[in-house]
């Protein structure tokens, strides 16, 4: 290995230190960093610009299913938390209050909130939107003929963690939560479960993540939800990491918020409701799904920039011809398209050595790119490299044939790094019928590494939330979900792993973050 490899890669390695290989590659691809307030996050150019293309892309796909965006204030009353006592305990230990509205400056100088100035009720800032929703789908609705209501909102929300790590759990954090009313149990019903195929859809096609999807075990529902369901990813550590979920409500909130309706038959019911969203966490899943030990890969989909083009200048009398050059191979790519987009293209004209710059690239997982020199022009060629390929690898393609050829390649890498997630997901998804295997398979041997957690375990489980418990505490592993997936389903009875009392279906267990 290179000097420069040296200086380039990420350490530790995956296989030495995930959580910290994990960090590495965050400050790396120059995607976030730590704020000044604890467990918070600035989230950078090439990181918010991932994040904008999920959120353009998802929003397409939300729009198209008949929903409308809106937007609700970021503080909530504590009464309307109140109202709703599973919601709250669900969320108690994790609200930030604000208590008073200003400031004043005491005797030596220093500022205090102003006892005067105490709120007469304190707000929750937002750690989800359920409670002040239903507060106005109470005053938006009075007949059938209101509903359904669809709605969604990108917002930030505030859950004080204990333990932040960038993009998976920060005090505060992006996402989207839509909130649905409807008229009758089984549309909401078959909305909760619509907009789950939207988010198994998009992370599969979008952001190349394998997931499965079902529904979470009653312990681990959303505070107030009747059914939780959810999409489920693996990384490259074996870890689960939850990537999407969608809550049939019931009528619970309708009923503590006021949510009533006259029905058809004249009669005064409560609305049915759902809610659902996914955050900048999933940022955090692509990287531990797609990264490497030399920073980042992107899936060319949400990439903030498809190809980066890289003029090579070593002699200043050809400086002029090479940036004239790579100007118009930018403007021709940027012509093109890929899937339904214009081909996003950057020109790295920067006065900065060929190969830091290049390393930075590949760093921050551009999915292609391209070089071009004094000795490509003469050739009539430029040098393509494809960051799902190793790094030294290069393609030396005609330059009038290299327009037409991006669209495919790009393709190819999406298609490729979905393959290589699932192959990993596939591979470590085992059926496991007794006790003492399924506490091997969580258990790390001797000569293990301590980072690499077994996989998922699809096995049967009576129900009896008193396993869920002792395995958690045990093994730190918990139920991911009961499937849907026909390739992973298994509804034929048989006896618990654990406690050996009839179980009616296997459900998949794994570590997660």
């Amino acid at each position: 290995m290179t000097e420069s490899k040296l200086k380039a890669a990420i350490t530790p390695a995956r296989t030495e230190d995930f959580p910290e290989w994990y960090q590495q590659v965050v400050r790396a691809a120059d995607l976030a960093e730590n704020s000044e307030v604890r467990g918070c996050m600035v989230i950078k150019a090439w990181g918010y610009g991932i994040w904008e293309n999920i959120q353009h892309q998802l929003d397409l796909m939300i729009k198209a299913t008949g929903h409308k965006n809106v937007y609700f204030p970021l503080f909530i009353p504590l009464s309307y938390f109140q109202k709703e006592a599973a919601h709250v305990a669900g969320f108690a230990k994790e609200c930030a209050v604000v208590t008073h509205h200003r400031l004043e400056i005491g005797d030596h100088g220093e500022l205090r909130p102003a006892p005067s100035a105490e709120l007469a009720e304190p707000l929750v800032v937002r750690p989800t939107s359920e409670t002040i929703i239903g507060s106005a789908f109470a005053r938006w609705v009075q007949s059938y003929r209101d509903l359904p209501i669809l709605i969604n909102q990108w917002a930030n929300v505030v859950r004080w963690e204990m333990r932040p790590r960038l993009f998976l759990r920060t005090s505060e954090f992006l996402w989207q939560e839509g909130h649905t009313a409807h008229e009758t149990k089984q549309e909401a019903i078959e909305e909760a479960v619509e907009m789950l195929e939207v988010y198994a859809t998009f992370a599969r096609n979008h952001l190349a993540l394998p997931v499965y999807h079902g529904e979470k075990t009653e312990s681990e529902r959303f505070p107030g939800a009747v059914q939780t369901l959810c999409i489920e990813a693996m990384v490259q550590d074996r870890k689960a990491i939850q990537a999407g979920t969608s809550h049939f409500l019931g009528q619970n909130f309708a009923q503590s918020s006021g949510i009533r309706y006259v029905s058809r038959k004249g009669i005064e019911e409560y609305a049915w409701t759902t809610s659902w969203g996914v955050s900048t966490r999933l940022i955090g899943a692509l990287i531990m799904t797609h990264a490497d030990d030399d920073g980042m890969i992107l899936p060319p989909r949400i990439a903030p920039a498809h190809v980066v083009i890289l003029p090579i200048t070593p002699k200043e009398e050809t400086r002029s011809a090479v940036l004239e050059a790579a100007a118009t191979l930018k403007d021709k790519i940027a012509a093109h398209r890929y899937a339904d987009e214009s081909i996003r293209v950057e020109l790295d004209q920067r006065d900065i050595a060929g190969g830091a710059k290049n390393w930075e690239w590949i760093r921050r997982g551009v999915p292609v790119r391209i070089e071009i020199g004094p000795r490509d022009l003469s050739a009539g060629t430029v040098a393509l490299s494809r960051r799902d390929q190793p790094v030294k690898e290069k393609i030396f393609m005609p330059s009038a044939e290299i327009v037409d050829q991006l669209p495919v390649i790009l393709g190819e890498i999406q298609r490729n790094l979905y393959d290589r997630a699932k192959e990993l997901r596939d591979s470590n998804t085992v059926r496991i019928d007794s006790k003492q295997d399924f506490y091997d398979f969580f258990t790390p041997k001797n000569n293990e590494k301590p980072e690499i957690h077994g996989g998922f375990a699809l096995a049967h489980w009576s129900g009896n939330p008193d396993v869920e418990t002792q395995i958690k505490e045990e093994l730190k592993v918990t139920i991911r979900c009961i499937p849907f997936d026909q390739e992973i389903r298994d509804d034929r009875p048989d006896r618990c792993v654990i406690s050996g009392e009839p179980s009616p279906r296997r459900v998949l267990f794994a570590k997660s973050y």
